[in-house]
């Protein structure tokens, strides 16, 4: 496995593959890598002959300072892990080689990060979008992983790639929890105990408002409120959102469907948590 650190490395390492006729496939993350990271990866090897782990805490999409220095970052079990899991390539950049002095331009994700996080977190999608430009400048994929559990991230990364005719292919993975139904994140080791225990009402309150779909119930103000009680009724949260929208449009809907998808966020002391349900079962 290679660990590489400059765009001009990655590029010349997938430009040499590539000439062989090997299919690449990247895995973006920040680091901090999960078993949910790992599933990633397995997707991306089905579909790609060298797969890719790019790792960098991206400070652009970060909208405090304290959750940006508090985020994890165990390099090198990272790399471990990588290599067990039979990556070929980890591209590992510095704050410095991304964003030398003088950088000036970013991508602009348009009016699908106005909604859900996007004014709970100010500038973070313009930082998701720039950052992902750059690491598919430097890797050059055919194929790119990204995790349903940030659902808008991945219907913006959609976006933005059809939209500026990128040509790689984005695939979308299930998310992946733990035993009891947790979302795996990285931010799910700063959990106290109490907290992690409390967080579960995220994963039951969407269970609960999809089983209100599958009987019968399409109100979308029904469900929402269904949700939203269930998650209130935890002491230990603090809920920021629950919302009900169209999967393609990321816009609120009156009525449920098959394609629609519940949504919500909320705080359990210093640590927000994000989760979603498609209402199709499956």
């Amino acid at each position: 496995m290679q660990l590489l650190t400059t765009p001009n490395e990655m590029r010349a390492w997938s430009r040499a593959r590539r000439r062989d006729g090997r299919r690449i496939g990247v895995v973006p993350t920040m680091g901090a890598l999960h078993a949910g990271h790992l599933e990633l990866v397995r997707a991306a090897a089905e579909r790609a002959d060298d797969v890719v782990v790019t790792i960098f805490v991206n400070p652009l999409q970060f909208n405090q300072s304290a959750d940006f220095d508090s985020y994890p970052r165990p390099i090198d079990d990272d790399v471990r892990q990588c290599e067990a899991a039979g990556v070929a390539a980890v591209y590992a950049p510095t704050a410095s080689v991304m964003y030398p002095d003088g950088f000036q331009t970013h991508v602009e994700p348009g009016d699908l990060a106005d909604r859900l996080e996007g004014p709970m977190r100010p500038g973070h999608f313009r930082g998701v979008t720039t950052v992902v430009t750059k690491l598919f400048g430097a890797v050059e994929p055919d194929v790119a992983m990204f995790g349903r559990k940030d659902f808008q991230q991945l219907a913006i990364i959609t976006r933005m790639v059809a939209d500026l005719d990128m040509g790689i292919e984005i695939v979308g993975v299930p998310i992946v929890r733990e035993h009891d139904g947790l979302a795996l994140s990285s931010r799910n080791v700063r959990l106290t105990e109490p907290d992690r225990a409390a967080a579960l009402v995220l994963s039951r309150s969407l269970q609960s408002g999809r089983a209100a779909y599958e009987r019968g119930d399409t109100d979308a103000s029904s469900l929402i409120d269904l949700v939203r009680s269930s998650i209130e009724a935890e002491p230990r949260a603090r809920l920021e959102y629950v919302e009900l929208v169209d999967s393609a449009t990321l816009r609120d809907v009156d009525r449920a469907d098959d394609h629609s998808v519940l949504l919500t966020a909320a705080w359990f002391g210093d640590v927000r948590l994000i989760d979603n349900l498609p209402l199709e079962a499956g």
